[in-house]
Parts: structure tokens; sequence; C-alpha cells
């Protein structure tokens, strides 16, 4: 693939010239580039003649990100034009003379091949609009979207400041709302309490004239505390039957559900309580600037959408659960977006409602669910480019700043810029990589990192997280530092930055330190499968670690570890080894076993939870030998056989157990010897018995 890269000092305010296009072009392979002044303004020509017989090109701006592709599409050109700002993360900063590695680090990351496409969610939407809220709220918004969207109101409560007018749009009133749905496919349930049906009113007043408490409203509610109920309403209504009194006690005619494309909450409190809303739902509260900011973006909701289908679930690695047991839930407690549920043994995931943080990826010990957008391997190749590069162009201690596509792209080009304003901005060492949610990389990406070559790796928030994100974050961090601390490795080598302005990050980066990493760098790609990559990564930095270690202690919840059992307790059941979703935990076909294969475990518990005699527990770990992929025999008996055929169907201890437990059952009473047969004998020792007392069915006389 011919790749050509267009880069600009932008008007000489970065130490940008040939002799850097040479040092440039070495590290990416490409001989020496073109260094440009002003390549949208005199020398756009340069842009230009580029476009033809190449694969595609790389333009080191984004400032000027509209020009350029505005330029390639008047040319008609199907040549594939990435851009990628070098100018605030690494030209105008303090150190933009020592930036030159991160540049071509950051080029080559730019030029690489797009991953291959993901699966795709549809949406659909009509624009059938629910507004819902109180009447002095939700009335003034019908007016407003009545003529770009089908509205439909859903009022909890009157006014006596709006009015209802002529039945143009379906009209609603209740309590204890209830959604459900995503864009296009919203399902909503509520209570029909107030006495005026709104569908059924033919906004005649008669009522309100009728009343003489002045309990009825123009929005056609009736205000319970001002009602004495004596029925002067019901009977100005007549043969309308819009008001009803006796409706609240029956609870099933109140019961109302409907179908719309998109809700606008304007109830004071959210009825939907997540912190990823769906799409499709709005709940601005009674901020006016949020409602008008969320009301046009309802506006631009139909037709149809789509969007990546974020994460990719593997059923046969999922710990989640066993008979009824729960073993792993992490997936589902830090879900933001309440888009994963319990669903038997295993767990379901709702791609409509799933807003691609991938926090459920990170905290997931198995690997079963696995982000996608982009692939790890993809992440992966992004990272091992970045790093190799720029020590191909002789940087050194390279740090790793994983953000937000959204707000922390924002304030890491904000940070750039202020470097013009007396601070110091990105320093030379630091590269930046956005990512979809910082959310989505966890532990296998941060020590791939490493291995790689990195001397440390943060990872920005700005305050737009869910907290149970920034826990699951900060105990990953810990878990990474406890396993490269305990390789001896010297320094932090991971932490969380929690900046909400670019002056707070711009302090922040500026005070990271480069820790310790591997002498040698890592060649591998980082395989899809979660425990593999762990696998390769841990294997690299045990290899070149500064510390000769077998074992690393881990703090509980870790997703290695170990097993123990109480052999005196233990029976043998095996009831540990059906309850194993990870084939950690195995018995042997031939003999009384329980095997253990700890590169396997993932911690689980499930284990734990199903072990009838209470014998095994938890001992969370790092092991490094060829012991942790091994077999190993946990706990062993001797076979007990048959008093009868010589079969072997059990253990000794097992035997003893079931004696103790079951000498009183009818049963067995009188015939402790059965307990000592296999299955078969038993009932030919029944049948041979005389004495066995059994249920016979007596024919009836004709």
């Amino acid at each position: 693939m011919t790749t050509q890269f267009r880069i600009c000092n932008c008007n000489r305010s970065m130490p940008l010239d040939a002799a850097a296009g040479t040092q440039l072009g070495a590290a990416l392979g490409s001989g020496a580039l073109p260094v440009a002044s002003q390549l949208c303004r005199r020398e756009i020509g340069a842009y230009l003649e580029v476009l033809d017989g190449v694969d595609e090109v790389v333009v080191a701006c984004t400032q000027e990100r509209a020009l350029f592709a505005e330029l390639a599409q008047q040319k008609n050109t199907m040549v594939p034009i990435r851009f990628v700002n070098i100018r605030e993360t690494a030209g105008w900063s303090a150190e933009s003379k020592t930036a030159l590695p991160k540049m071509a680090a950051l080029l080559a990351a730019a030029a690489l091949p797009d991953p291959e496409p993901v699966p795709i969610v549809d949406f659909d939407s009509a624009g059938h609009a629910l507004i819902i809220g109180p009447a002095d709220q939700v009335l003034p918004w019908v007016r407003r979207l009545g003529d770009q969207v089908d509205v439909s109101v859903l009022l909890t409560s009157g006014s006596q400041n709006q009015m209802l007018g002529e039945r143009s749009f379906p009209s609603f009133s209740g309590k204890q709302i209830a959604i459900s749905g995503w864009l296009g496919a919203f399902q909503v349930r509520w209570q029909q309490d107030n006495p005026i049906d709104l569908e059924a009113c033919v906004r005649c007043n008669a009522c309100i004239e009728a009343c003489p408490e002045g309990a009825i409203d123009l929005s056609y509610q009736i205000d319970p505390n001002l009602c004495r109920s004596h029925g002067d309403c019901v009977k100005a209504c007549g043969s309308i039957g819009a008001i009803d009194f006796a409706r609240g006690d029956i609870k099933a005619a109140n019961d109302r559900s409907g179908e719309f494309d998109l809700i606008f909450d304007l109830s004071r409190t959210p009825l939907l309580c997540v912190h990823q809303l769906p799409q499709g739902y709005f709940a601005p509260g009674p901020d006016v600037a949020r409602q008008f900011e969320d009301a046009l973006k309802l506006t631009q909701m139909i037709g149809q959408f789509e969007k990546p289908k974020f994460v990719t679930y593997k059923e046969k690695l999922c710990a989640h659960s066993r008979n009824e047991k729960i073993g792993c839930n992490a997936c589902i407690d830090i879900c933001s977006a309440e888009a994963i549920s319990h669903h038997g043994n295993r767990v379901r995931v709702d791609p409509n409602l799933c807003a691609g943080c991938g926090a459920c990826s990170t905290v997931c010990p198995s690997g079963a669910l696995a982000y996608a957008y982009p692939r790890t391997p993809d992440m992966g190749l992004r990272i091992k480019t970045l790093l190799t590069t720029y020590a191909k162009a002789g940087g050194r201690q390279a740090g790793l700043l994983f953000h937000s596509q959204g707000q922390g792209t924002t304030l890491v080009e904000q940070t750039g810029r202020l470097a013009k304003a007396g601070w110091r901005g990105m320093p030379a060492r630091i590269i930046p990589l956005e990512l979809h949610h910082t959310a989505a990389a966890g532990i296998d990406v941060w020590l791939a990192a490493f291995a790689y070559g990195a001397a440390d790796v943060s990872v920005l928030v700005t305050g737009e997280e869910a907290p149970q994100y920034l826990e699951a974050l900060q105990q990953q961090m810990e878990l990474a530092q406890t396993i490269l601390s305990g390789l001896g490795y010297a320094g932090i080598h991971v932490q969380l930055i929690r900046a909400r302005t670019a002056a707070e990050l711009d302090a922040a980066v500026n005070a990271l330190t480069p820790a310790q990493a591997p002498q040698s760098c890592a060649t591998f790609n980082l395989a899809a499968d979660k425990r593999t990559a762990l696998e390769f990564a841990l294997a690299h930095l045990h290899r070149h670690a500064p510390a000769r270690v077998e074992q690393i202690a881990l703090p509980a919840g870790a997703l290695y570890g170990a097993v123990a059992v109480d052999k005196d307790a233990c029976t043998l059941c095996m009831s540990c080894v059906g309850a194993c979703p990870e084939s950690a935990l195995t018995d042997n076909p031939s003999l009384p076993q329980l095997r253990f294969i700890e590169k396997n475990c993932v911690q689980c518990g499930l284990c734990e939870k199903t072990c009838p005699e209470s014998a095994i527990t938890l001992s969370p770990r790092l092991l490094f030998t060829d012991a942790a992929r091994q077999a190993v025999v946990l706990n062993e008996a001797q076979p007990y056989h048959c008093i009868r055929c010589n079969t072997p169907f059990g253990t000794l201890q097992m035997i003893d157990n079931m004696l103790a437990k079951l000498s009183a059952h009818g049963a067995f009473a009188g015939n402790l010897d059965r307990i000592r047969m296999c299955s078969d004998c038993r009932v030919i020792d029944m049948m041979e018995n005389k004495n066995e007392a059994s249920i016979t069915a007596l024919k009836q006389p004709q």
C-alpha cells in the first residue's frame, strides 16, 4: 500500500523543517517528508497533487479537516483521507523540539488500515414522540414540537395556567409510569388515576362550570385536594362519560400502555434513573436551556439509524451462574445502561441499550464479553505501532494517555492550545490515544502496552463517566500495579487522571513520572481472547522482570488464583466439577480424584458456593511456573467397592457420610448394607427381599 504523508508546521508555529521531515520519513520508512508552512492556503496545490496515484493520504492537520475533505470531494477522488493532530498533541507543547518521535508515532498509527467492520444495530423511528410531565411544562412544548414530530402527551399533574385546546394530539394522564425500550421501540405503561379521561373528554367545559370548588382546571385534571366528590361534574359530563370517580377502585381497569419512538421526559426527576440513558429518551428536567437542546436533538431523530454492536458474547466462557448459583456478576453490576441482565446460567446483552462503554469486557475475568469497537487485536496493533515507531524515532520512556473521543479529546486539544498561552502543554513523551470510551481498555491492554515498551499508562476521566466505572478502573489498576511491582518493576505504572478542565489536565500530565519498563519490547500481536492476551503479556513481563518470582499474591476478586480444598470435609462428590465453567476443576474417570488446572481458574467462586460440604476456599494469586498449566490433584481417595458385585461406585468417606446421614431413613433402616451397594445391586436386593413392604395395585371387582 502506498501512503503519502502531508505535514505542515502551521505557519511556522511548530519546529518542523526539512531536517525534521527527513527524521520523520526515516521513522516511517517512507523517505524524507516535505514540510509545508501553509498547506491549507498557498501550498494547497501540494495537497491536491498527492491525491492521484496513491492508496491513501495522511494529513497531519485537523484544524482544516473540513477544507481538505471538501477539496478531495470536489476532485472526485476515491483515495481515503486520514487526519491526525500533531499540533495540539505535540508541536505546540513546551517540549515541542523533542516531540518528533511522538509525531512519528501518531503519523504511523494514522496510516494503519481501518479495522474490520463490526455488526450493526438498526433503529427505525417514525417520530412518534411522547411528552411526559406536569401540564405547565408539557403543553408549551406540544405547541413548539407539534409541527415537527407526531406528538402525544402524558400529563402527571394539571395546571391553572395552561390549557388543553382542540383534540389535535392524543392526550393521557396518569402516574406510576414505567418506561422500557429504546429509539423507535419504547413501551410506556401507566396508571390512569385522575377521574377525567383526557381521550374521552371533548373539552366542552361543562364540568368546570358545574364544579363549585373550582377543582377542575383547563388542562382537565381534577385537583383531589379541592374536590369534595359530590358528582356535579359527572352529571354535567352526561353521556360523554369522560369522568369516573370509581375508576381508582379497580386497578386493572386503569392500566394504560402505549408504544412510542421517542420520549421527552419533562418530569422534575427523570423516570429512568440510569447513568446512560437509551437512545431516543431525553430527560432535561426543568432546565430550559437543556430542554431546547434536547428538543432540537429529538426533532433530528426521525428515520433510520444505526450504531455498532459494541461487544461480543461467548456463552461457553461465561462464569455467571450454574444450577441457580450466582458466581460472577461483574458485567451486570457495572453496566450503566442496564443493558446486561441475568438469563439462566448466562447473561443477556441487549445491543439496543448498550452504549459502548466497554466496561463489561474490562471487568469480565474469563473474556466471555469482548469489546469490538475496536477489537482487542486492532487496539493492540495501534498501541504496538505507536510505541515501536516512537522508539524507532529515538523516543524514550513513552507514556500512553487513554482518553475518550468526546470530552477527553476536547481537553487534550485544549491543553495543547494552552501551551501557546504560557502553559506547558502535552509532554513530548506522553502519547494520547483516543478510545470510544475510556472504560473499554483494561488490564489486558495495559499489560500488553508495558510489554510493548510503555513506561506508564494513564487514563483520563472527565467527570462524565458513571461512578462504578471509576471504581472498576481503579481496581483493575491496583491489580496491574500489584503484578508489576511484584515482578520488581519500579515506579507507578498505571493511574487515573481526573480532570474537568484543560488547566487541570496540563498540571496532571506534566506531573507524571515514567516508571520502569522491560528492557526488551515484545513482538507478539494481541490476541482476541482476553486470557490468551494476558498470558502472552505476563510471560514477556515475567521473562524480563527485574525480580525472579514464581508467584504473586493478588487481592480478592482478582481474575487469577487457586482453590484450596479441605480434604477432611471433601467427600469427592464432584459438585464443584459440574459447576466449574472454565474446566479448572476436573475429575478422573478412572479414579476418585479432584484435579485442578490453575491457569483456567477465573476465581468466580461457583465451586465455593456449590460445595455442599463448604470444603473449598479461593486463593487469589498469579503463578508463573509450569504448575499453573498442569493438572494437580487436590484430593483423592481409594474407591469403595460394592459389597455385592465389587464394582467401584464411590469413596470410603462418602459411604461413611451416607451411613451416618441415612441410617435413620425409612428406606434404609434395617437395610444399611444397601448403602454399601451400587445402584444396580441396591434394586436387586430390594426385589429379592420377601419381607420388603410394597404397594400393589388392587384390581377392582367387575
